[in-house]
């Protein structure tokens, strides 16, 4: 599996989403859900990429860097969590190896793209966009609420 960089992501979810990263909304949330939205779509087409080349020769199946390590670039990494006594527990985070991708099958082609991992991905991509979009109509709608709107 090839990964885009952090950059081209990045670059590609901005174009997609309209603004940069300096004309945002000024509300971080807005901002966050617009990130996320535009990152979604782009997975969403290199993921159909993928599936669309499913049959040729030689294809390699790609996607892009994780939306983690995109926010981490632009310090942007919500709230932290805080340990306020030494009696609680620690959070735990996912392991270096989580993320990396593991070498699947090859046709004798050189085709590498596994149509089950690309079903899934998009339609957990799917489920992300619409988690997404919820979070961000629900919010403007509590916005309209308090502008008595």
């Amino acid at each position: 599996m090839v990964s885009l960089t952090a950059s081209q992501a990045a670059s590609q979810a901005a174009s997609q989403a309209g603004s940069s990263a300096q004309g945002g909304t000024g509300i971080a949330l807005f901002d966050l859900a617009d990130r996320r939205l535009a990152w979604l779509s782009a997975r969403e087409g290199v993921l159909s990429q993928n599936v669309a080349n499913a049959n040729t020769p030689g294809w390699k199946s790609k996607d892009v860097k994780p939306f983690a390590s995109i926010l981490a670039g632009t310090g942007m990494n919500g709230p932290q969590l805080l340990r306020t006594s030494p009696l609680h527990l620690k959070g735990t985070l996912p392991d270096a190896g989580a993320g990396q991708v593991q070498p699947g099958e090859q046709a004798p082609d050189g085709n590498a793209v596994s149509l089950d991992d690309q079903l899934m991905k998009i339609a957990q991509t799917d489920t992300d966009h619409e988690l997404a979009s919820t979070v961000y109509t629900k919010y403007l709608g509590m916005f309209r609420m308090a502008l008595g709107r």
